[in-house]
Order: structure tokens, then sequence, then C-alpha cells
């Protein structure tokens, strides 16, 4: 999908959406002054359940963003959206259909034949990390649930490598045992 997007601002929306895990509310907040480049981090600001966090940002979205945000030049919000400004209700942010009309779009020209939607990219991130070897609590805390079952749900549809599993005594006498000679 990084790839089929050709607008930057559409590249940078599903770099944050999957890359940090966000929901479609939480990247329609970010403002300019929740990114912290020199300690790649961004922060997320009363989210669901009104909870703030931090995400690590990754190197490579550090540089993506730097560039849109030097081409775009957006005010307060990093991602603006079009509308009437005298309209109901219009802050200038994105639009949540903005979000998920992006995300659909995205996913159609990159060829993807199965329903994406903005927590599809949110769902991967947490699969991915798991994957990847990330433990269950820190995962709970990136993605900002209160609950730690509800983090437990990715444990069933992620493929785990069983490669590894080991048992603790294993690595509790590689640790202690004698240099071999």
């Amino acid at each position: 999908m990084l790839n089929a997007a050709t607008l930057l601002k559409h590249k940078m929306l599903i770099g944050l959406l999957y890359g940090c895990g966000l929901r479609c509310m939480e990247v329609r907040n970010i403002r300019l002054a929740d990114m912290d480049f020199e300690r790649k981090l961004l922060h997320i600001r009363q989210s669901k359940g009104r909870k703030d966090r931090m995400v690590p940002l990754s190197e490579h979205l550090i540089r993506g963003l730097k560039k849109y945000i030097a081409a775009e030049r957006p005010v307060g919000w990093l991602f603006t959206g079009s509308g009437n400004p005298q309209g109901q209700g219009f802050d200038g942010r994105y639009s949540q259909r903005g979000v998920q009309w992006a995300v659909k779009r995205i996913a159609k020209d990159a060829g993807i034949v199965k329903e994406v939607c903005v927590h599809t990219l949110r769902h991967t991130y947490a699969c991915h990390l798991l994957e990847d070897g990330m433990n269950i609590v820190t995962l709970k805390e990136l993605m900002g649930h209160a609950n730690i079952e509800t983090t437990m749900e990715y444990l069933h549809i992620c493929q785990l490598d069983d490669r590894r599993m080991f048992s603790p005594l294993d690595t509790l006498f590689a640790r202690c045992a004698p240099p071999v000679k």
C-alpha cells in the first residue's frame, strides 16, 4: 500500500496507521507538536478512554514526515482536510471519511482484493510486532488497550514462530555454564 499511494500525504497516512498502529481518530488528531523526531516518538493524546500514550516512530517515517511537512506546510494539525471552514463542525482536520476513503482507494490501487479498512492496518501492526517477538504486555501499552485480554486476541490470528519456544532452563544453564576449553 505504501508503494501504491501516489500522494505523499497518503503515504504518510498509511505509514502512520500501520507503522504506529493508530486508530482513525488518532491519526486525525496528530498535531505537529505531537511528533518528537529527536526521540523518535509520537505522542497520542486523549485517545480511546481519554488516555495518552507514546509510540515509536520509524526512521523511515520520520524522513517522510519531514519531507511532507516541508512540502505541505501544515499548521496545527498534521493532516488537514478541505471543506467549508464556515461549515458546521469543520475544524481543519482531515475527516474520518477522508481517511477511510484514502485507505480503501490505496488498497484497491495496490491490487488488494480482500476488504481493507483503517483498522486492518492497526491489526496488521499488532500481528507483525507479535510475530517479530514483541511481548504482549509491551504491545498492550503501544496499542493503548485498557485490558490485556483485548491484546491477547491477536495471539489467535498471528503466525507465531514455533522455533522461538524454549525452556528457561536452557537459557539459565547457557548463562551459568563454564566456558568450554
